[in-house]
């Protein structure tokens, strides 16, 4: 049973520029003659005795609840009259606690403009009529209103001059479809990660999901349409959610059934489309203009009609429509991909199973990949090649890079280091190489022969051919990490990484991995280096020694650092070798350490 979502955002371009830029711009207010009195009353500040009996009653504030002649009620249905953005503002109409405009705003001058020394006061989306435009020919035409706009008679496909004569406070913006189209994709996208591997967008104003066999995941299908819209609620967008069996039915039904949520159970699309309005089932402009001129109005005029006559009236296409959202016709939707891995396939003739003839194969599959990689700019770091025998069994044989490279002579000698691991059994019929991590690699440029500077070689393809040979985990390098601890501060980064951010103090070039306890210790307490010691059964006599470099435990990670002390010595035997030990404790607090001492590393 097929299930399809339809996503509408009727209010998109708009809600995505406001999401772009909440207080983008500072633009004229309304006039304020208008809503309310410039100059508002000035209110008493010292009333005296409150005038309200305990037994409730309206507040002094609440001037139009005054029974005086000054402070009348206004008319209820004359305010009902007014357009949306000329009604006044609830502090007129209620308590004083209510939604009010702020009491110290400043007023503008009489020509409109903002008082002299003050910045332009910042206008909120949605006080304003709001529309975008975008050129068409020789002409600016109306692309999206805001419901306030929508209210005072615009609408899109409108010119923008009529709009302007017909509502003079307007604020108007250049359309973007390119950046709407760029933020359905990444919607799309979203969907396809979270919550339905098939996601398509439709139009320009929503997205068509598959829920097929997923909507158990997040407990029906009204419980996903509920949380689908509080997703885009708070992200800021006004959406309607329609399921159905069909895509045409869902993509109807989201636009013009009238509810935030809908689903309609399976086989009923023909009963919810019959009251629909023609434009429903995204017929062509020519379409519907001959529908006009037949009188026909709603989907379900189309019902009784023949299928001969109905398609030399209106089309083949809108007979198509017709079928695809009844369900009588398949309407296959083109699903987005995150990614599309390069890949290159060779199935051959014969089998093969010599080493010289695999070579050959990878050569001209790495050929047609390297192609692919360079039309889209991108590099390969995981190469993966898959064999199929002629027994049904595969042969997978894969390798990484240090750096994103496309270089065809490089990967078939990266490949012929491995080409050993396969087991080609009673011969190979088909091979396949994909490249599932790539990175974007722009053209280098190269080097003029006049060119008298040194260039730095390039590492990564030994890196790539040792790492081949002795294992990727056998080359790394030391990187510094954020941390007082000796052996917490260092960690493998990767061969060609630049490390950074080094401690300025001498460190050993060689460090244990666990410091290992020393016996036979000698040393004068508290802050003098030891005068013998053994490690691993060989005594040990200093000749000299520095420090001590004071390490104290890092509390944060466990209880027991709190009050830990390292005291770190520099120390040269009489044979001439030269170590890095330390002592717990500072010799002076007992809960520091035990005083017992720890070889940690080795110098030169």
């Amino acid at each position: 049973m097929t299930r399809v979502a339809s996503l509408f955002l009727p209010q998109l371009a708009i809600e995505r520029l406001r999401r772009a830029a909440p207080i983008s711009r500072s633009a004229t207010p309304p006039e304020p003659a208008r809503l309310a009195p410039r100059f508002p009353e000035p209110v008493d500040d010292n009333p005296g005795a409150c005038s309200v009996p305990r037994g409730g009653g309206w507040r002094p504030g609440a001037r139009w609840a005054q029974d005086t002649s000054a402070h009348a009620r206004p008319d209820r249905a004359a305010i009902d009259a007014l357009p949306a953005h000329q009604r006044p503002p609830m502090r007129e109409l209620g308590r004083r606690s209510e939604a009010a405009a702020p009491v110290f705003r400043m007023a503008r001058s009489d020509d409109g403009s903002a008082p002299a020394g003050l910045p332009p006061v910042p206008v909120l989306w949605g006080a304003r009529p709001t529309i975008l435009v975008a050129r068409t020919g020789q002409r600016d035409l109306v692309t999206a209103a805001c419901p306030i706009a929508l209210e005072l008679g615009l609408a899109p496909g409108m010119a923008a001059a009529h709009a302007r004569a017909l509502v003079t406070d307007l604020d108007i913006y250049d359309a973007a479809p390119d950046a709407d189209a760029a933020w359905l994709d990444r919607l799309a996208l979203h969907a396809v990660r979270h919550w339905t591997p098939t996601a398509a967008v439709s139009g320009s104003d929503g997205l068509w999901l598959d829920l097929t066999g997923t909507t158990h995941l997040f407990g029906g299908e009204a419980r996903f349409a509920s949380r689908l819209l509080s997703f885009l609620r708070r992200l800021g967008f006004t959406a309607r959610v329609a399921i159905a069996g069909t895509p045409g039915a869902a993509h109807a039904l989201a636009r013009f059934g009238g509810a935030a949520t809908l689903v309609l159970p399976e086989g009923e699309e023909g009963e919810a489309l019959a009251g629909l309005p023609l434009r429903a089932l995204r017929l062509a402009p020519e379409a519907l203009v001959s529908a006009a001129r037949f009188g026909i109005e709603r989907i379900a005029d189309l019902y009784p009609m023949p299928r001969g006559p109905l398609a030399r009236r209106l089309g083949r296409g809108a007979v198509e429509r017709l079928d695809q959202a009844r369900g009588h016709l398949p309407e296959p939707i083109v699903p987005v991909v995150p990614f599309e891995t390069p890949v290159a396939a060779r199935r051959l003739l014969e089998p093969i199973a010599t080493a010289e003839a695999i070579e050959q194969v990878i050569s001209d599959l790495v050929g047609d990949l390297v192609a692919e990689l360079e039309r889209r700019g991108l590099g390969v770091r995981t190469a993966i090649l898959s064999c199929e025998r002629v027994d049904a069994r595969e042969q997978r044989v894969a390798f990484g890079t240090a750096r994103a490279t496309r270089d065809a002579k490089h990967l078939v000698r990266l490949f012929r280091l491995r080409i050993d691991r396969i087991e080609p059994g009673l011969g190979i019929e088909a091979m396949t190489l994909a490249a599932p991590q790539v990175e974007a690699l722009a053209p280098e440029t190269i080097g003029s022969p006049l060119d008298s500077g040194e260039r730095t070689p390039d590492i990564a393809p030994l890196v790539d051919q040792l790492a081949g040979r002795a294992g990727e985990a056998a080359l790394f390098r030391l990187a510094a990490i954020e941390s007082d601890v000796p052996e917490r501060a260092i960690g493998r980064a990767g061969p060609l990484a630049k490390p950074a951010g080094w401690p300025a103090w001498a460190r050993p070039v060689r460090m244990l991995g666990r410091p290992e306890a020393l016996s036979g210790v000698v040393a004068l307490l508290p802050d003098h280096p030891p005068r013998r010691f053994a490690w691993r059964g060989r005594s040990y006599r200093v000749v000299a020694g520095d420090g001590p470099e004071r390490i104290h435990g890092e509390w944060w990670r466990r209880a027991g650092e709190m009050w830990a002390v390292r005291d770190y010595f520099r120390v040269e035997a009489e044979s001439g070798e030269r170590f890095w030990l330390f002592r717990r404790g500072d010799a002076q607090e007992d809960n520091t350490g035990d005083l017992s001492w720890y070889m940690h590393g080795v110098f030169g």
